[in-house]
């Protein structure tokens, strides 16, 4: 089980992580008196801060690069899909300006905040630190600069990632599809304004507290890989060695196979299977029918699913897998009536005496091992039949299937376990940040610890 420490708000109190070099939890005290901010969603207010509109303490999209700029001139550019709340600017792609694309012209500097005021659900909010001269933004972002002596960068960088902040854009937003917020209406909503010394504190908890956060995030998400990677080899073992270490093992005949039990038998698929390939199918298609069959297509968050109509090209106990792309060999095992599109294979097994479910891993394993070994991983029939696949006796075939869903089981629970802490994480993070840029904490007299030690995180080990 992981053991996870963050922030708890309760009665006005916020708690911080937990680490080496404290005796307790850190508890953040309130102001001793607040007002109310006359804004709905941001409610009371420290009763010495100021409320007003964005505009009166930054200004919005400044510089922008001229159409004069000298075509080999290469920039640094940073579009939506760079940017999210949690991780800020992520990457950008080099463009001589010749090039670039007509959005690429929002100039940026240190203290700046970006702003997507396009697709706002998005969330790709993220303040500009020590950014190189040549950096530029899409023109769908807004870049709030703060004024000097009124705003602090790194302040309004945690300000304008409050929870409460965000919501309101997306809320103002316009549009289904595509929604959006014009520059002018974001500066024009009201913001607390602590004194200059408040801000500079409150930026300076931040970083200390966040980074603690980020370094548990950090080691949930190292956690999920090394699941993973394990998850991996013991399925690839257990299907392609077995579940005996005693029995004699012998050369499959097959480089990145390697030995095999002496006893099993090595078989292309052709012989295992017979082979057919989806068919083209339109998003088009799929809206005009309202069926009751499933469409596959390449692996997705819904497993491939991309909707259903009232036809169907396969029935019964198949494998499916993806030919090419980004997910080429991953295999699944379809039942029933189902539709293919033109990006899967599909695999009818021929002996009636074959366990499917070892063979969706066996067969898995050996596209993946095939794919990493070859210049060209596109798997087309001609390409998958000729795969060759350990084939142990079936009722080793069973038994492994039994064990490597068990394993399975445990391993799911403990990736979820991971990601339902990076979960909350992440909204203990978000709840620090908006209790104390709206004052809910105060942060006045703190320092940051002595020692410099990580946070422990503790997990337990899968067996």
């Amino acid at each position: 089980m992981t053991n996870l420490s963050g922030t708890n708000l309760n009665n006005g109190t916020a708690v911080g992580p937990q680490g080496e070099g404290r005796d307790s939890p850190s508890t953040f005290p309130t102001y001793p008196a607040y007002k109310d901010s006359g804004v709905e969603w941001l409610g009371e207010v420290p009763e010495h801060w100021n409320i007003s509109p964005l505009k009166f303490s930054a200004s919005c999209n400044d510089t922008v690069l001229p159409d004069s700029t000298d075509d080999d001139y290469e920039i640094e550019y940073v579009e939506i899909s760079d940017v999210n709340e949690i991780s800020g600017i992520t990457g950008s792609t080099s463009y001589k300006f010749s090039d670039a694309p007509s959005r690429a012209r929002r100039m940026l500097q240190d203290g700046d905040v970006l702003i997507s005021t396009v697709r706002t659900y998005l969330r790709a909010i993220a303040p500009v630190v020590t950014p190189p001269e040549n950096l530029i933004a899409s023109t769908g972002f807004a870049v709030v600069r703060p004024r000097k002596g009124i705003l602090d960068g790194a302040f309004l960088g945690y300000l304008l990632r409050a929870e409460w902040w965000i919501s309101e854009v997306i809320a103002r937003s316009v549009g289904v599809s595509y929604p959006a917020i014009n520059a002018s209406d974001l500066i024009g909503l009201n913001v607390p304004v602590p004194a200059w010394q408040e801000q500079t504190q409150i930026a300076r908890f931040l970083d200390h507290e966040t980074a603690r956060i980020d370094a548990l995030i950090e080691e949930q998400q190292r956690l999920i890989e090394l699941l993973k990677e394990k998850r991996q080899a013991v399925i690839s073992h257990a299907v392609t060695k077995g579940l005996d270490p005693t029995v004699p093992m012998k050369d499959s005949g097959v480089e990145w196979l390697g030995e095999v039990p002496a006893h099993w038998d090595v078989l292309p698929v052709w012989m295992l299977f017979q082979m057919g390939r989806g068919r083209v199918i339109s998003h088009d298609e799929i809206a005009e029918n309202s069926g009751d069959y499933p469409v596959y297509s390449s692996q997705t968050e819904r497993d491939g699913v991309m909707g259903s109509i009232d036809t169907y090209d396969f029935e019964g106990d198949y494998l499916t897998w993806t030919t090419d792309g980004a997910n080429a060999g991953t295999v699944f095992r379809r039942s029933g009536k189902f539709n293919c599109t033109n990006v899967c294979g599909t695999l009818l097994p021929k002996r009636k005496d074959d366990d499917l479910r070892y063979f969706v891993d066996a067969v898995g394993i050996c596209t993946a091992a095939f794919i990493r070994h070859d210049i060209n991983p596109k798997l087309m029939n001609n390409v998958m039949a000729s795969i060759k696949v350990p084939v142990p006796p079936l009722m080793e075939q069973t038994a492994i299937a039994a064990y490597v869903s068990a394993f399975k089981d445990k391993e799911t629970v403990l990736i979820q376990e991971a990601f339902n802490g990076i979960s909350l994480l992440q909204e203990r993070r978000s709840a620090l940040i908006s209790a104390a840029v709206t004052g809910k904490i105060d942060v006045r007299g703190w320092q940051p610890p002595t020692s410099t030690q990580a946070p422990k995180l503790e997990v337990a080990e899968a067996n």
